[in-house]
């Protein structure tokens, strides 16, 4: 089964797992970059990005070329911005979401706080399917490395299993 993880990361903490995930799944990666780049430091990185997650803001984003119909799974990986997805995510999904409704798609998100079951659950409606096929949320992996973090990385990988 061809995986494609597809992922936003401010922080390098999405990114860190994407990485993982790709070695570890044989998946290929596609990051999504916005052309204007969210603040990554001081309160005012909060205020922009919660704001723009918020307001369900659509950033551009630089170009992309993926061929969606190579992949059997698609797994989506985001930073948990004010109890949702990051906005780039949602772009990506209104670009694509005939083409995703009709594969199995896997679900991670990365968070300081809380507010990642909410923000899977706004995915979710947003993608307007029944289910992932799997989903997990990680408590800072990059900088915060524990077992906790660790034991659902091999969960999330071995959900076909």
């Amino acid at each position: 089964m061809k995986k494609l993880i597809v992922y936003y990361s401010l922080e390098g903490n999405t990114q860190y797992i994407a990485e993982k995930l790709a070695e570890r799944l044989s998946a290929d990666t596609l990051r999504l970059v916005p052309k204007k780049a969210y603040l990554d430091k001081g309160f005012a990185k909060y205020v922009w990005g919660g704001k723009s997650a918020i307001m369900g803001e659509k950033p551009e984003l630089e170009p992309y070329s993926v061929d969606l119909s190579l992949y059997d799974e698609i797994i989506i990986g985001f930073p948990v911005w004010a109890s949702t997805f990051a906005p780039p995510i949602r772009t990506f999904v209104f670009e694509n979401k005939e083409k995703l409704q009709k594969k199995k798609i896997a679900v991670y998100a990365c968070q300081a706080g809380r507010g990642a079951e909410k923000a899977i659950s706004k995915l979710k409606t947003l993608l307007d399917i029944a289910d992932f096929s799997a989903t997990a949320v990680f408590i800072d992996p990059k900088t915060k490395l524990s077992e906790k973090n660790n034991n659902i990385l091999d969960e999330f990988c071995n959900k076909d299993k």
